[in-house]
């Protein structure tokens, strides 16, 4: 099942796998306070490290996992988006299934980015493994209920995640 990910374009967009150099960018992402208010606090850059490490993992181990989002032209990471297990212990409705998530800088907020990649991204997962996918958004975070809704995400339950109330999703 090892496999790296594959490259997607889009009309405006490369969706491709993480590489060394991106590193920089990424952790700088995770540090960004408009990146991480729904998720959880700033990481510090070793933890941005072994969760760089971790997206390389997925991909080896399962056959998906998170990637890149790059301008065609240009590319430096604006954000990332795919799939992962994170086993958070939320049940076996949620945690035994894949789960999807994005993030973007600010700099490409407003600007239909987030469903071009995100779009895209699931568009591979359905013809590679067709399934259910989960996802886990806060209820502040309108932007991403607004796309989770559009992809087809369907609310399943309330939930606390790290002391948060969150709502967790199901797309078939």
């Amino acid at each position: 099942m090892a496999q790296t990910a594959p490259v997607i374009s889009t009309q405006r967009l490369c969706l491709r796998a993480m590489i060394a150099s991106d590193f920089d960018r990424y952790a700088e992402m995770w540090t960004m306070p408009d990146v991480v208010r729904h998720i959880g606090p700033p990481r510090p850059r070793a933890e941005a490290w072994m969760r760089f490490l971790q997206n390389t993992g997925h991909w080896q181990m399962l056959g998906f996992g998170q990637w890149a989002i790059t301008w065609k032209n240009d590319q430096e990471m604006i954000g990332q988006t795919g799939f992962f297990h994170a086993e958070r212990g939320l049940g076996a409705d949620f945690d035994t299934f894949p789960e999807a998530g994005w993030i973007l800088v600010p700099e490409a907020h407003g600007q239909g980015i987030g469903h071009e990649a995100v779009s895209a991204a699931h568009d591979w997962f359905d013809r590679q493994r067709p399934g259910v996918l989960v996802a886990v958004i806060t209820d502040e975070n309108e932007p991403s209920m607004r796309l989770a809704k559009r992809l087809g995400y369907q609310p399943m339950r309330r939930t606390e995640l790290a002391g948060e109330p969150v709502l967790l999703l199901r797309r078939e």
